[in-house]
């Protein structure tokens, strides 16, 4: 129930998501929890209070005993920014990153984890594969950024690979194992990112 009150699923009447997600007596948590096709929704995380994410899904599984959500068939997924123009809000949403995976899982601190997953930091037109394990997935943590056993990343200044990448959606890397990492950072770059996109210097 606690979950519910993050998302908003378009096309779906809220009465009837809440009724599905309320507990039965003798049911296990499949019977007990909530499953969805082909949705769009949106999670505001309380640790993250500027963001949101944005997510279309084929199906979505809601596992209120174990606090757990899960969602496969993802597409468009967002990170959103509320704008501030000289320390003000404009009540618009500007393009932070995207999130290209097949299955995620959401808990009740709104952490989100899978085994693997691409995200694109927009502001720095950088591309990071993310690879995890069963035991150690890719993880995003709301509010701090994003950590996995293994990563390859692609951006106009920055490439190669790193092993046990812990980076914050600024593109701040805040740990690795320098022992399985080996990427160089251009000196001499031929591009640069400009709204979004690489573009070449001149």
């Amino acid at each position: 129930m606690q979950k519910v009150g993050l998302y908003a699923l378009v096309g779906i009447m809220a009465f009837a998501l809440i009724f599905a997600l309320l507990p039965t007596p003798g049911l296990d948590a499949s019977q007990s929890g909530a499953r969805l096709s082909g949705v769009q929704l949106r999670l505001y995380p309380s640790g993250d209070a500027n963001a949101t994410w944005s997510f279309r899904a084929a199906d979505v599984r809601n596992d209120p005993l174990n606090g757990l959500t899960t969602l496969t068939g993802i597409t468009e997924g967002q990170r959103l920014l509320k704008e501030q123009v000289q320390g003000r809000f404009t009540g618009r949403e500007i393009l932070d990153a995207t999130l290209a995976t097949q299955e995620l899982t959401i808990d009740a601190q709104d952490t989100m984890t899978t085994r693997q997953a691409r995200i694109t930091l927009v502001q720095q037109c950088a591309d990071i594969d993310l690879k995890g394990t069963e035991q150690t997935p890719v993880k995003i943590e709301q509010g701090q950024g994003f950590s996995a056993p293994s990563a390859r990343i692609s951006s106009p200044n920055t490439n190669g690979r790193i092993g046990k990448l812990k980076m914050t959606f600024g593109f701040v890397i805040e740990d690795s194992d320098p022992a399985n990492s080996k990427y160089t950072a251009e000196l001499d770059a031929t591009e640069t990112c400009r709204d979004g996109k690489r573009v070449p210097l001149t």
